[in-house]
Formats: structure tokens, C-alpha cells, sequence
């Protein structure tokens, strides 16, 4: 299937209109879908605009204290339909009381209730559609839909483009494509000290010289920590150590399934599982070799592009969006997913690069993700999405 959607290149001008948007979420803890919206308060602050989430809440919401925009505690993650009706309500107050623009929904739970506040109250709703969403049945597809009633529909791939084209009824003159963006000014390997990266090892307890394989990722089996330990048990002719990355958020019965794992497959002082890295920026240079194994296709799969951001050769499964951000060979390798050998064949190409083939993949990395994956790049486009629905509203009035 051809996908002719349009994809957003950032906007010459943001602050006409200064639009008030409202966005809503589940809540403010680390993820795709938080980090955006607190990305796009940042961007539309900044433009002169006034930018207000509704959420649960959750650590986030001390950055958006920081840059000015104001978070709103309501119970946005819940999917009991009478507290979605009730949403419906405290919305609609919210909406009048801040007089609200836009009402820009992430996350299906919240987007009910959004959406109806929005038309309530004769507002701009608009919608982010980050995942393809588990289908199922037609229960699951109706309760889906609600992400594509927005008078714009922004997926954060192609692949979630195609992914709505194929399963729901969409206007293609609403679709639009806005690729997930990294912080360039975070991920930049000029920017990182050779102490924070010393730190991080000594920290870690990681042997001295020896080339890193890490997977950044919560300790969840669709993010592929389990394939990863069988892909490097074919290569124990290799020197090399692996880092698993990411916090077990209370599952401890899978954290102590891959350490049984790591003994099972003569990886123990190879292989070792950290939990949440506070300088994710020094892990990526701390490492030769930033993977991506996620069993289920990723909406976009953000890890791919700040390993890239970093200079390092990614090996990612090939499906998803990571396939848009991936030149195999190139600035990076693909392996067939959930198949182990397919891995470990990636992983060796990558561990064994000279250091001229290292080299030219970091540059070509580096300078792709500066050109269509950065977090600026992302936000320019998102403001140009709420400017023409401002335009749209100065027509009418003119």
C-alpha cells in the first residue's frame, strides 16, 4: 500500500495567534507519549503561546514548573466510563476557564473525554497517534477510532500512517506525519565529558576495555531483553559485555527470569542488568553497540535515533518505524525479528567494524538524525499544525 500522506517540515513562522492548547495524557511519567507533550509545552511557551496538560501526574511535572506551563491534576488514566464521563465535565471547565484553543489528546482513555469537551465547547481537537494500538475485535477498533476524530491526525511514523490507513476511516487531507524528534542538545557526543562517562563505568563496574552491547529499554519481554541473551550466546567468541538498561517497575519475577538467563547461557560476568540511567546521554557513549529489540513493531522506537545522535552503530528489529530510521549498513543494521541468529549476525557486524568503517557510519548517523529526527524539528512541525487551525479560525472571522 502507498502511503500519501503528508509529512510536516517545521513552520517559517509560530506565534501567529499564540494559541492556549490543552493536552491531554494518562499521566506524567517517563515515556513516548509524556515526553512529548512535555516537549511540545516547552516549544509552544516558547513561541509565545500558552500550554496546559491534564494528567495524573507523575515526575514530569517538575519540568513543566520549570519552563512555565501549567499541569492540571485529573484523573486522565483512568478508564472507568463514569469518571470518563465525569472528564467530560472538569474538561469543559478547564476549556472556559483558560480559554483553550486547542485540545490536542495523546493517549485513547483521555481523547474520549477530550474529545467531547472539545466539541462541547467548539474547540480545535486534535490528536497524536503514537502506537498501533492492539485491534482485536470491533470493540477495541471503535475504541481506537477515537484517535483519528481530530480535525488533525498527527502519526509519528509512516508506519503508523500506513498502520490507520489500513485499519480505520480517516480523511487523508486530516493525516498528517510528524516524526518523533530527539534533544539535540542533550544527545550530542560533543557535549558529554570523558568524567561523566568514567563515572558511569566505574558506577557500573564495567571490565576496562572491553566493547559494550546495551539495551535501553523498561524490563518488559516485548522490548526483546530475552532474544538479546540467546543472540549473545552465539558470539561468546567475542569479547564483549552487555548492559540491559531500564527499570523492572515491579516485575520481578521477568528481572529474575533474564538473571537466571544470564547463568543459563555462560553469560554471567558478561552480561548485567542495570536499573534507570540518570545520564542516558554518557550510557550511548559509554557504549560500542546501542540495540533495539523489540518483539512488537514500536510506533517510532526513539532509542534508535539518540544511539544514532550518539555516533553508535544500532542494530534494531526490522519492523516498525525504526525501519525509517535504520540505513542498514549504513548508519546502522536490521536483524529478522525474535530470531536470534538474524541478531547475532547484526551484532557481530556491528562489534567488528574497523575503526574507518566506525567512523564514517557515526558521521552519516549523526548528521541524518540532525537533519530529520530532531526534537525541534518535531515541534516546529506540531506548531505549524495548531497555527493553520488558528488561520482557519481568522478566515472565519474575517
Amino acid at each position: 500500500m502507498t502511503t500519501v500522506t503528508q509529512v510536516i517540515t517545521p513552520a517559517a513562522g509560530t506565534k501567529d495567534g499564540a494559541p492556549t492548547v490543552l493536552q491531554v495524557v494518562p499521566s506524567l511519567v517517563t515515556g513516548g507519549v509524556e515526553r512529548g507533550a512535555v516537549d511540545m509545552a516547552a516549544a509552544l511557551t516558547k513561541a509565545g503561546g500558552t500550554a496546559i496538560i491534564a494528567s495524573e501526574g507523575g515526575h514530569l511535572e517538575y519540568e513543566l514548573q520549570r519552563i512555565g506551563a501549567t499541569h492540571l491534576r485529573l484523573p486522565m488514566a483512568s478508564k472507568n466510563p463514569l469518571v470518563m464521563a465525569r472528564n467530560v465535565t472538569r474538561l469543559k471547565k478547564v476549556i472556559l476557564e483558560h480559554d483553550v484553543d486547542i485540545v490536542h489528546a495523546r493517549s485513547r482513555a483521555p481523547a474520549w473525554s477530550a474529545y467531547f469537551a472539545a466539541k462541547g465547547t467548539g474547540r480545535h481537537f486534535i490528536t497524536t497517534f503514537h502506537a498501533p494500538y492492539n485491534i482485536g475485535n470491533g470493540f477495541k477498533r471503535r475504541y481506537n477510532a477515537i484517535m483519528t476524530k481530530g480535525e488533525r491526525v498527527i502519526a509519528i511514523s509512516q508506519f503508523i500512517a500506513a498502520h490507520i490507513e489500513e485499519n480505520y476511516k480517516v480523511e487523508r487531507t486530516k493525516l498528517r506525519v510528524v516524526q518523533r524528534g530527539v534533544d539535540l542538545r542533550h544527545f550530542d557526543p560533543d557535549q558529554v565529558s570523558a568524567e561523566r562517562v568514567i563515572k558511569l563505568a566505574t558506577d557500573w563496574r564495567l571490565p576496562d576495555g572491553v566493547p559494550l552491547v546495551m539495551l535501553p529499554g523498561r524490563l518488559t519481554r516485548w522490548k526483546g531483553q530475552t532474544i538479546l541473551l540467546e543472540a549473545l550466546k552465539e558470539l561468546r567468541d567475542l569479547d564483549f559485555c552487555c548492559a540491559l538498561v531500564g527499570s523492572d517497575q515491579g516485575r520481578t519475577s521477568y528481572r529474575q527470569e533474564l538473571e537466571r538467563q544470564i547463568i543459563a547461557n555462560d553469560l554471567a560476568g558478561k552480561a548485567f542488568i542495570f536499573d534507570n540511567c540518570t545520564d542516558m546521554a554518557a550510557a550511548y557513549m559509554l557504549s560500542d553497540v546501542v540495540v533495539s529489540a523489540s518483539t512488537d513493531p514500536e510506533g517510532f522506537g526513539r532509542v534508535v535515533s539518540e544511539g544514532q545522535a550518539m555516533g553508535r552503530p544500532v542494530v534494531a528489529s526490522d519492523h516498525g518505524g525504526a525501519r525509517e530510521q535504520v540505513i542498514p549498513g549504513t548508519t546502522g543494521f536490521l536483524f529478522e525479528n525474535n530470531d536470534a541468529s538474524s541478531f547475532a549476525k547484526a551484532l557481530r557486524t556491528a562489534l567488528t567494524l574497523s575503526t574507518e568503517e566506525r567512523a564514517k557510519l557515526s558521521q552519516i548517523a549523526i548528521n541524518r538524525v540532525q537533519t530529520l529526527f530532531s526534537k525541534d524539528r518535531m515541534c516546529n512541525a506540531t506548531l505549524g499544525l495548531y497555527n493553520e487551525l488558528m488561520r482557519k479560525d481568522a478566515h472565519k472571522i474575517g
